[in-house]
């Protein structure tokens, strides 16, 4: 009887050591999922060549030197601007103009837009050697027309130098022609508006009514309220604007829309679709102030933000995309001295956040990013810069996954120039989704002029439409998934 009694003590004993090791086992397994599913990017800047400690301001994706690939352009302060293109599995400095490289000025602000209706595009590099007020060093309108030129070195052109210290510059076709204006966000000094004719560079802020003066930070343009490209200025010490294209002249109607943020101080912005409907949104951040993400509604924009998304930080570039081509979009928020922070958009207007490791850079000085599928595997990569306080090398991040399903639609103007301030927008069984073809965002910087879409699963794509720069809508059918096509817009 004492034998039977002991032997079922033992197995009492046992099964319980049993369930204590599943209970642990398990534990491991979620733990070990949470582990995995943080590791949301994998960090890949050691495919950059020469990728020493410099200080870097503004990123733009544009094909400068003709050859049919994107190149990050990064702006350099007081240190070479970069032309980084893909080679061979690096990412290689392919510029080294002394023009282009501007070494001796403090290069902060960079977009690209043709701007002469060439069906290239040209470079503005925004300048800015003095905090506020009146700068020593011009900008630079740099065109690649079998050498690299500065218009700004025009004779005809000296009178109107942008003088004034700087921030944002963002591309707008006024009028829908495919002419290419520049906005350039100025700080303590009035904004400009620059377009070319004949060579001629003109600012034609004073005429269109929009030479303000104030703490100009980040700007966007495309369509926010209008069949044409508006503008939004997230400013500092100041109300934001919102311009109001009305027949190619702008007309501020930000107090009307409930986006002047006035007690903010605005940084990175950029143009979205929260809620899948295909409309634009605005996301803006605010320097130690709530991050806000404007939902357009019929009267009026409404902040749709997060208690988690809208907490203060050291923010810099803000940039909107899929990265990891789930078929929904993140929103990356690039902070200078503090974690970075990731929030994936959900339907219905609800925000994930995701877990950083790797592109978490506590300790980074992020002034810059941009993204671009530089290297052509249907995968967004992830360039930041850095600088400001201490020189740093540039990061590379690219989401650790196998590569899903995927679109990516690239729109081309009359001239065959990248056709930015265009929406895309993409119908499927599951969503309506609009995207911009960027013209200049993040903060100082630009991101690829290509709509890239990761797919759901169980999405069956019906067909996608392109809203112009001046308001036509076409559609087109895809017949083909895992591959960028490109749609030329008709005379």
């Amino acid at each position: 009887m004492n034998l039977i009694l002991v032997w079922a003590i033992f197995l009492l004993d046992w099964q319980i050591k049993l369930l204590e090791m599943r209970k642990l086992i398990f534990i491991f397994i979620i733990l070990l999922s949470s582990m995995a599913k943080a590791e949301f990017f994998s960090n890949i800047s050691d495919i950059i060549e020469n990728n020493n400690d410099r200080l870097s301001y503004g990123v733009s994706v544009t094909d400068f030197n003709k050859d049919g690939n994107y190149e990050f352009i990064v702006a350099g302060f007081g240190y070479s601007n970069l032309a980084l293109s893909y080679k061979k599995g690096k990412l290689i400095n392919t510029i080294q103009d002394p023009l282009f490289i501007d070494e001796n000025r403090n290069t902060i602000g960079v977009s690209a837009c043709d701007v002469d209706q060439d069906g290239f595009e040209e470079i503005y590099f925004l300048n800015t050697d003095t905090y506020s007020g009146k700068k020593q060093y011009s900008d630079r309108l740099l065109d690649n027309e079998r050498k690299i030129s500065d218009y700004f070195e025009l004779e005809k052109n000296l009178e109107n130098l942008n003088l004034t210290a700087g921030r944002s510059v963002v591309c707008v076709d006024r009028n829908g022609s495919g002419k290419y204006g520049v906005y350039v966000a100025n700080y303590g000094g009035p904004t400009r508006f620059y377009e070319i004719e004949k060579n001629e560079v003109k600012d034609l802020a004073p005429l269109l009514g929009i030479d303000q003066i104030t703490g100009g930070r980040a700007v966007v343009s495309g369509h926010i309220v209008t069949n044409n490209m508006d503008i939004f200025a997230a400013n500092e010490r100041g109300p934001n604007f919102l311009y109001k294209n009305v027949n190619g002249d702008f007309r501020d109607i930000a107090f009307q829309q409930k986006v002047q943020d006035t007690f903010q101080n605005g940084r990175g912005t950029a143009l979205t679709d929260f809620l899948y409907r295909g409309e634009l949104d605005i996301i803006t951040s605010n320097w130690e102030g709530y991050h806000r993400i404007f939902v357009k509604q019929k009267e009026s924009f409404l902040d749709m933000s997060s208690l988690e998304f809208r907490l203060p930080s050291r923010i810099r570039t803000v940039i909107s995309a899929d990265f990891d081509n789930d078929g929904y979009d993140e929103i990356f928020l690039n902070n200078i001295g503090q974690p970075n922070k990731l929030f994936r958009i959900l339907d219905n207007g609800n925000l994930e956040e995701i877990k950083l490791d790797e592109a978490m850079e506590s300790k980074g000085l992020g002034t810059g990013a941009a993204v671009a599928d530089i290297d052509g595997d249907g995968i967004l990569e992830l360039l930041i810069s850095h600088g400001e306080s201490g020189a740093q090398p540039l990061s590379l991040f690219k989401a650790n996954i196998s590569n899903r399903n995927y679109i990516r639609i690239k729109p081309l103007n009359t001239f065959g120039a990248p056709a930015r301030g265009a929406t895309v927008t993409l119908h499927t069984n599951l969503r309506n989704h609009a995207k911009t073809i960027d013209a200049g965002s993040g903060y100082l910087c630009q991101m690829e002029p290509v709509a890239h879409y990761g797919l759901r699963e169980g999405e069956i794509i019906k067909n996608i439409t392109i809203k112009w720069t001046n308001g036509t809508i076409d559609s087109y059918e895809i017949n083909d998934i895992n591959k960028t096509s490109e749609f030329k817009q008709g005379i």
